[in-house]
């Protein structure tokens, strides 16, 4: 089975998303998210591989990406607003419920949407991404983890990370990436933030504050998936997750894999998807 990949505008109060989508109408519904600093292009081999088995398959360009949603306040990304986005968008396809499988930044916001909503999100994948209270434990407790994460409060400078991530036609974006994404999609990406605003609208999520709210233990089904080579997230918050999900958990580690994942290992991270929900929320 093969499914067309359609360009979708999904209007919502806070504004209107660009989304790719496949699969039948009628399919079981899955939602991904991205991450910094990519659009719902990433998803592209899983977006094919899942919506030939049946499902109905979604990945919208979230707030910031999204011209139509591109505020201007670094206040305007807090994670509860990522949250009420992802529930809003899901309304508006009529989604009562859905899978919900989040990558980098993407799997932040799909950890505090299942917590938040766990009636509505029947199944979670997370790629790269520890839940977050499992990171805030590696930050207390691990060095390797606070080098890590050193970026997070560099890219809060602003204007000066912006001129500098943009310099030189983007090497810097260019670097992130290291020849583990396809060159056409890395150049996609480049062109898409450097839009006027649109670099700084996903840096924003970086400059939104602490998250206004607590998060607790995932019962919902939950696949996480971390990859050996990921600068960003170490071994300490990867394995510390475990103990922040009271569901059924499967724990995938990939081997000498980057932290860009879904593009790397294409066919992997989509077997291992396909496997998840297949074991989970009969349809």
């Amino acid at each position: 089975m093969t499914q067309d990949v359609t360009q979708l505008s999904i209007s919502t109060d806070a504004g209107l998303f660009d989304a790719v989508a496949a699969g039948p109408p009628e399919g079981r519904p899955v939602l991904l998210l991205h991450g910094f600093p990519q659009t719902g292009l990433v998803w592209r081999r899983q977006i094919a591989a899942v919506a030939a088995h049946g499902y109905r398959v979604v990945a919208p360009d979230q707030r910031g990406y999204s011209p139509g949603v591109r505020p201007q306040r670094a206040a305007d990304y807090r994670i509860s607003l990522l949250v009420d986005d992802v529930v809003a968008i899901s309304e508006e396809l009529g989604w009562p419920t859905f899978d919900l499988v989040g990558h980098d930044w993407g799997g932040a916001v799909a950890w505090w949407t299942a917590h938040a909503h766990p009636g509505r999100v029947r199944t979670l994948t997370v790629v790269s991404t520890p839940h977050p209270g499992a990171l805030a434990t590696a930050l207390r407790t691990d060095e390797d983890q606070r080098q890590r994460s050193r970026y997070m409060i560099d890219w809060r400078d602003t204007p000066a990370t912006e001129e500098r991530m943009l310099a030189d036609d983007a090497q810097e974006i260019r670097g992130f990436f290291a020849g583990k994404v396809p060159q056409d999609s890395a150049e996609a990406y480049v062109r898409h933030l450097s839009q006027p605003g649109a670099l700084t609208a996903a840096l924003n999520w970086y400059r939104a504050g602490r998250p206004d709210g607590t998060i607790g233990p995932i019962d919902v089904p939950t696949l996480y998936v971390w990859s050996t080579g990921d600068t960003a997230f170490g071994p300490a918050a990867a394995q510390e997750t475990r103990r922040w999900v009271d569901g059924p958990y499967r724990f995938e580690t990939l081997q000498g894999v980057s932290h860009w994942v879904p593009e790397e290992a294409p066919e992997l991270l989509s077997h291992l998807l396909l496997d998840h929900l297949r074991a989970h929320g009969a349809y």
